[in-house]
């Protein structure tokens, strides 16, 4: 392998790059990646995120990020990724209830805020549209809260940042 390819020396002093990597947790799920290339000044540059697979592409900014420019942001991929895991922790806690779903549509709005001088992603507002024929709102409402504290973008956000949820049976 070339030796000028960024990545990480494995244990016999070979470069790996991270494409070439296979790195699972304990559990046998794989890592996921995603990068980033930011190209100038804060205020002038541009940049572009990337998912490890290409499943997503999208350039961001100093506008799109702190005013309303065009493209998009950290926080909405923190949103898309909150929501795409509540959905389906969602989909899987009706299931096991005894209630399994046609469909969970869930956003996430998330909330950048100046904290002591520093931008903060101080809140997410979850808001989901389920459609689980013969649930009860009781039950409805009791997997959606433990949906809220379960799912792994939670458990990760939730020591930082305020996480509501507004859950509506269609």
């Amino acid at each position: 392998m070339d030796p000028s390819v960024a990545g990480t020396t494995a244990a016999d002093g070979d470069v790996a790059s991270h494409a070439d990597r296979t790195s699972t947790s304990v559990d046998g799920m794989p890592t996921r990646t995603a990068s980033a290339r930011w190209e100038g000044t804060l205020t002038e540059g541009t940049g572009t995120m990337r998912t490890g697979k290409g499943g997503l592409e999208a350039p961001f900014s100093f506008k799109s990020r702190f005013q309303e420019g065009e493209g998009s942001n950290p926080e909405e991929l923190i949103g898309a990724a909150h929501a795409g895991c509540f959905s389906m922790a969602l989909s899987k806690g009706l299931q096991d209830a005894g209630f399994p779903p046609t469909s969970v549509e869930t956003t996430a709005s998330v909330h950048l805020d100046q904290v002591n001088g520093a931008a903060t992603v101080t809140k997410i507002d979850l808001d989901t549209r389920v459609s689980a024929p013969g649930i009860d709102e009781a039950t409805f409402t009791k997997v959606a809260e433990g949906t809220k504290e379960g799912c792994p973008i939670s458990r990760l956000l939730s020591p930082g940042a305020e996480i509501t949820l507004t859950a509506t049976l269609v």
